[in-house]
């Protein structure tokens, strides 16, 4: 690595000057601290430098919304077998219509 010599000493006027972030945040992003595994933090920066270019906290925060979209779809696969199996046996159109339409009658059908 090449060595940079010290700039001569200059005189800035700083009276204008303002505190705070010199980049501006993303909206809907908050900075934070978190503690991670090394071998976390060494996999998303093996993906970033195989590919030659990312960010591995990029990588980090797609794989976790991945991760939440995924848990929430199989949520709601798991909570419509759920309706399937309390309102088969009383749904008017039977057990293979149940609740595709009527959810259990929150749509307005009415179980006899």
């Amino acid at each position: 690595m090449k060595k940079v010599a010290a700039e001569a000493y200059r005189d800035i006027d700083f009276t204008r000057a303002r505190r705070g972030a010199v980049i501006k945040v993303e909206a809907g992003k908050t900075k934070i601290s978190i503690r991670l595994d090394n071998r976390v933090l060494d996999h998303f920066r093996s993906v970033v430098r195989d590919a030659g270019e990312g960010n591995y906290q990029t990588l980090i925060n797609d794989a976790l919304v991945a991760y939440i979209q995924q848990k929430s779809m199989l949520e709601g696969r798991a909570r419509r077998s759920r309706w399937i199996q309390a309102c088969a046996p009383r749904c008017p159109k039977g057990a293979a219509g149940a609740c595709a339409s009527c959810s259990n009658g929150r749509l307005g059908v009415k179980f006899q």
